[in-house]
């Protein structure tokens, strides 16, 4: 079993692909491609035995391992970080300083305390400024 980070998107695209085409079949591999109910399991359950192999984010595999999950990595399927800061194009926050007071979302727990710190001192803000609130899917409808 191979469970993805997410549902299924264009990151996954060789992953699909190889499904697809019969990739997996031809190196002798059955590999059951699946979509986790909280984006935040794929280690966990990797760990647990309940999965053979999960797509998850290197910032959150390091705090993992620090934890004690008996995890290691074993490839690259994405070279770049795919976390970012989101909001709506035409509402308030323009800046990182506009988020004193506000709520922000977040989808995997991990390492948002950490790149958030960083990127609130910048602006003479911390952690206390801000309320963070775990998403999980709703990614957009949390905007």
């Amino acid at each position: 079993t191979l469970i993805l980070d997410w549902f299924v998107n264009p990151d996954h695209g060789p992953i699909i692909l190889a499904e697809e085409l019969g990739y997996f079949d031809e190196a002798g591999l059955e590999v059951e491609v699946v979509a986790p109910s909280d984006p935040s399991d794929p280690p966990k359950m990797v760990a647990a035995g309940k999965a053979d192999l999960a797509i998850a984010y290197q910032p959150q595999l390091h705090l993992q391992v620090e934890e004690g999950l008996p995890l290691r990595r074993v490839g690259t399927l994405i070279a770049t970080p795919l976390n970012c800061l989101l909001v709506l194009e035409d509402g308030p926050v323009k800046s990182t300083a506009d988020l004193k007071g506000r709520k922000v979302g977040f989808s995997v727990a991990g390492v948002e305390e950490a790149l958030l710190s960083a990127i609130l001192a910048q602006h003479d803000l911390t952690l206390d400024d801000i309320e963070l609130v775990s998403v999980n899917w709703s990614l957009s409808p949390s905007l």
